[in-house]
């Protein structure tokens, strides 16, 4: 069985990173969507809200399931025998940034290959933060985030 592990902090989550999961479950078996907890960001959910939100927005997508972690990635992988670390790129500065932990991940984890896809085109101007701040100022995010979450985004960020 391959296993893949999509890790962010999806705060929250948007229609790209739905559409990269999808791509990713067409590739795998199984794709664990994990909520990690990078101390260099301040979340506005909770960890157990962006799980939940995350679930609701991936109803329906056979192979996926849900999961959180404080640590390494490296650990995760190894803990949860995952043979591919899938991560999406939408600009070179994404490449470079993800490329940098990419290296570290194989020195930490050799038996994980990263594995990179590319942003929908319409999706490569979107990301968490600018959901966040398109929602804080009273904005529609109906557009860039799914449908069955939107309204509670918009609620949580208002």
């Amino acid at each position: 069985m391959k296993k893949a592990v999509c890790p962010g902090s999806f705060d929250p989550i948007t229609n790209g990173h739905v559409d990269i999961i999808k791509r990713a479950a067409e590739l795998f078996d199984e794709v664990t969507v994990l909520v990690v907890t990078n101390p260099d960001k301040h979340c506005v959910f909770s960890t157990e809200e962006r799980c939940r939100l995350i679930e609701k927005a991936v109803e329906g997508i056979d192979g996926i399931k849900v999961d959180s972690f404080s640590g390494l990635l490296a650990d995760y992988v190894k803990q949860n025998g995952i043979n591919a670390i899938v991560k999406g790129i939408r600009s070179s500065s994404d490449f470079e940034y993800e490329f940098q932990m990419a290296l570290a991940n194989r020195s930490l984890a050799p038996e994980a290959e990263t594995v990179f896809i590319t942003a929908d085109p319409q999706n490569m101007y979107v990301s968490s933060s600018l959901i966040r701040q398109i929602a804080c100022f009273g904005g529609d995010v109906s557009d860039f985030v799914p449908k069955n979450i939107a309204s509670e985004i918009e609620k949580r960020l208002k």
